[in-house]
């Protein structure tokens, strides 16, 4: 038996000369695709989103994208995921809704 290294990823700290893109993470074929194609196509004005072409005004955040919510909320009907608190930390750690929320 040879002593060969274990395989392992680059470092952290390894800059690259091409940085990854989302992109390249999505299959074409992902189901987050058709999410962020069926929103984009509707008119959330005309369907009862009362806010949806509200720009923030005041002081505070502004508010999020009806359109991002709802690719939010039909990602999480897709894969069975029901709690707020759950699709708030897939939102942050799962690529591919990350891709669907930008």
């Amino acid at each position: 038996m040879t002593n060969r290294p274990f395989k392992s990823g680059e470092s952290r700290e390894q800059a690259s000369l091409f940085p990854p893109r989302i992109e390249d993470y999505v299959a074409a074929d992902n189901p987050v695709r058709a999410i962020d194609g069926f929103v984009d196509a509707l008119d959330l004005a005309r369907l009862g989103f009362r806010h949806a072409d509200r720009r923030a005004t005041g002081a505070g955040q502004p508010p999020y994208a009806p359109s991002d919510l709802l690719k939010l909320y039909l990602y999480g009907y897709i894969n069975q995921i029901r709690s707020s608190r759950r699709l708030e930390r897939e939102a942050c750690r799962n690529l591919e809704l990350i891709w669907g929320l930008r």
